[in-house]
């Protein structure tokens, strides 16, 4: 069983297990999301006193909190005793060399190393870059209605409207990042 547990699944097994899921929600009519997590804790620590958009019954929300707790559970199991030997990240090569273009180096984690390492934080453009990626992508968050998880996974297969805009809007962002600030930003940064 571990030798099934540790080998490659295949691609689409993920999205068999999405799909259940999003398909266990809508029975239940559950919305799933992970930035509402972040107003549930805000609700909690009461900060509905003073702001009335987190004034709600936080009580109703605890199953996406639980969801939240297992999903880093479950990561923290996976990578700490499901992991076999090192497993670079694998991406292709024309990739890296645009990486390298943009004064990043070849990957070996998820994230680059030269924004989140800790002496990041100690350069001010790379903590200054980070803190206004966080402030867009709060701000974002919550002027979609939602994250690109909610959105893309619950809100499309619910058929909402304005998941399908926000969706086709973080896909327009995506690319307009990618192909236009990207270029600029990065390599006066790194």
């Amino acid at each position: 069983m571990i030798d099934f547990i540790l080998a490659p699944w295949p691609w689409w097994f993920s999205g068999l297990i999405i799909s259940s899921i999003m398909f266990i929600l809508l029975f239940f009519g559950k919305s799933f999301g992970f930035s509402a997590n972040l107003r549930t804790m805000c609700s909690i620590g009461g900060a509905g006193k003073r702001v009335s958009f987190f004034d709600f019954d936080w009580k109703k929300q605890i199953w996406n909190i639980v969801f939240l707790i297992g999903s880093v559970i479950g990561g923290y199991i996976a990578y700490e005793f499901l992991t076999v030997g090192e497993h670079p990240v694998q991406i292709s090569e024309n990739t890296i060399q645009d990486l390298n273009e943009l004064g990043f180096s070849k990957p070996t984690t998820l994230q680059p190393m030269e924004l989140f390492e800790l002496s990041a934080l100690l350069e001010w453009k790379k903590l200054l870059l980070l803190a206004i990626g966080g402030i867009f992508v709060g701000f974002g968050a919550r002027y979609a209605g939602g994250c690109t998880s909610g959105h893309a996974i619950s809100g499309i297969s619910d058929l909402q409207i304005p998941s399908f805009i926000a969706v086709i809007g973080f896909f327009i962002g995506g690319l307009i990042m990618t192909y236009v600030f990207f270029p600029m930003i990065f390599p006066a940064i790194l």
